[in-house]
């Protein structure tokens, strides 16, 4: 069989893994990951489907390097700041204390000399990113107070892997090329270089592509900024992850955060399915049949000390029962990083190979059981409501979600906002978003017609969705879509003239209104004040005007765009024309007032 056509059926074997296992294990309740795995052993060691698992995961690592860079979008600098006793206290207690207790069982296995046994421990100590995550994100976790702690030690660990590849140089002799202080001042200057740039060039960036219109152009450009900083950091000897973290809190707080979230979830979400089916289709069934006594015995040993270990320092920082013991059960696992540090501890002489494919081999076991082990997690839990993290996204996810920025927006924000509530606003347009930025708005770029849009702005928490668009087709765009997958939001709408209206309240939309019925309205009531009318009689008249109108537009729902015309005020004599119209007039069909200001598109 040809490369390409090899390479053609063996992602149908992936894609068709990931789709028929996924559905079934979360069917079972045993999560989609434990389904990934299962395919992936199936596909690989049993039948054979695909023998190259290694090089699978090497492209397929993208799929966490994608989860990291949407993590980061949703942690803005300050929120990062805030967790830094987490990340540096916890994180470190964790990596050093349990680092020590596994290097400590390596030297009593008698499997390996000490230098080994301190890769081993320290490589051991690290936990799976895109595990961890995976499980926090599918259970709806990620910002809840157990999440955002499980978070912290697993950045923490993403950082420590450069002082443990320091380690091994040291460890070896120094057979390395660079010195360890060099790596750690290269790694330091590529983060510093990676701020500079997210900060100062990345937002610029986007509005540039923005102003184009260019879909797929914002597409190629989420791609190329992920991967971009992912590539620089791992020149620099860090983990590509940990540039894609990066780059995505640079953006936190970019107007651009909904759309390349929304961009690169579908990529995110197919290469981290493939990923786990990689981790399944890499496990050596051999070497977990030749030492199978051993690492039936240490693979639940690491998990229970790590657990153990987790728990403690869980409880002596402040985490409840409930919390520790979800974190305990959530990161008990090995990592993808000691794939790195055992092959890396194999080629420089400080373990034997068949020692680092062992590792390779429990780390791997791990990973596979940690979904069993959160679900049993619950069993031990507290009968009380988990606490929740409170959002600090600026709007996202409040209880309002605006859907267009236009003049008519712009005023009702105004209300909301003046009434204390907090508000998330997303509008497709470029040069609207910096126009508003200067007045101090916050308001997000992204297309609200499109439902991953909807959804990483938060339309899962938002009690109210205001569609504020000036266009009638794509108001009904978004007032179909809400309405077809969230049924249970609200629905506020801008129409776009009376017949529009008739037509949402056809629909069923919660609540319509015309932009120029209420400034019509005061127009004319100042108009009759000015020639002689008093301000009460004014009003009076108006309020009889907006009555007969909601009047008319209840019976021309039901009964016609012709229904309730004799409630107009009205003058029905018709003067001749002086020049007899070259063609003759359309039948009266539509209503009276199309085609007046009520019908107008806002500029």
């Amino acid at each position: 069989m040809s490369a390409p056509n090899a390479l053609f059926s063996e992602t149908i074997l992936l894609l068709g893994g990931a789709v028929v296992a996924a559905p079934i294990f979360k069917k079972l309740g045993l999560g989609t990951v434990l389904g990934y795995l299962a395919a992936g052993i199936v596909i690989g060691p049993i039948f054979h489907g695909i023998t190259d698992g290694e090089q699978i995961l090497d492209v397929a690592e993208l799929g966490v390097v994608f989860l990291l860079f949407i993590i980061g979008l949703e942690l803005k600098p300050s929120r990062l700041w805030q967790m830094r006793r987490d990340i540096f206290g916890l994180g470190t207690a964790q990596v050093v204390l349990t680092g020590l207790a596994l290097t400590a069982l390596a030297w009593f296995s008698q499997v390996l000399d000490w230098r080994g046994s301190i890769v081993a421990g320290f490589g051991l100590a690290l936990s799976s990113t895109a595990f961890a995550m995976q499980i926090l994100e599918g259970d709806g976790d990620v910002n809840t107070k157990y999440g955002q702690r499980s978070f912290s030690m697993l950045l923490f660990q993403d950082l420590a892997i450069v002082p443990l590849l320091a380690l091994i140089t040291v460890l070896d002799g120094g057979k390395g090329s660079n010195a360890p202080f060099t790596d750690f001042a290269v790694a330091v200057g590529a983060v510093a270089a990676m701020i500079v740039m997210g900060r100062y060039l990345l937002t610029p960036l986007f509005q540039i592509i923005a102003r184009t219109g260019a879909r797929e152009a914002m597409i190629a450009a989420a791609l190329f900024v992920v991967m971009g900083s992912a590539s620089l950091m791992q020149l620099a000897g860090l983990s590509m992850a940990m540039g894609a973290f990066l780059s995505g809190v640079m953006l936190a707080e970019s107007s651009y955060r909904h759309e390349l979230e929304a961009d690169i979830e579908p990529f995110r979400g197919v290469l981290l399915a493939i990923f786990f089916i990689a981790v399944g289709l890499s496990l050596e069934l051999d070497v977990l049949v030749d030492n199978a006594l051993f690492i039936i015995i240490a693979v639940p040993i690491v998990m229970a000390v790590k657990a153990i270990i987790i728990y403690g320092l869980c409880r002596i920082s402040g985490s409840p029962h409930n919390d520790a013991i979800r974190i305990a059960f959530l990161l008990p696992q090995g990592g993808e990083f000691g794939f790195v540090l055992f092959t890396t501890a194999g080629v420089s002489g400080l373990m034997s190979t068949s020692t680092a494919s062992l590792l390779v081999a429990i780390v791997t076991l791990s990973m596979a059981l940690t979904p069993i082990g959160a679900a049993l997690s619950k069993r031990l839990l507290n009968d009380d409501q988990r606490e929740e993290l409170d959002e600090d996204f600026e709007g996202a996810g409040a209880d309002v979600l605006m859907v267009g920025f236009s003049r008519f927006g712009q005023i009702a924000a105004q209300i909301l906002l003046a009434g204390g509530r907090s508000v998330t606003v997303i509008d497709f347009s470029a040069d609207r978003i910096r126009q508003a930025s200067s007045f101090g708005f916050r308001i997000y770029f992204g297309d609200g017609a499109r439902k991953d849009v909807l959804r990483s702005a938060g339309i899962d928490r938002a009690k109210i969705v205001l569609v504020c668009t000036q266009k009638k087709e794509i108001t009904d765009k978004v007032v179909e879509l809400v309405q077809a997958d969230y049924p249970h939001t609200r629905l506020y709408v801008r129409s776009y003239d009376r017949i529009h209206s008739i037509e949402l309240r056809n629909k069923g939309v919660d609540y319509e209104l015309r932009e120029t019925l209420e400034s019509g309205l005061l127009f004319g009531r100042r108009t009759l004040e000015a020639l002689g009318v008093s301000e009460v009689n004014a009003y009076e008249i108006g309020e009889d005007i907006r009555k007969r109108d909601e009047a008319r537009l209840v019976l021309q729902v039901s009964e016609g765009l012709q229904a309730g015309r004799d409630m107009l005020f009205s003058r029905p004599v018709r003067p001749e024309p002086l020049v007899k119209p070259k063609r003759a007039a359309d039948p009266f069909e539509d209503d009276p007032l199309a085609g007046t200001a009520d019908a107008v598109e806002d500029a």
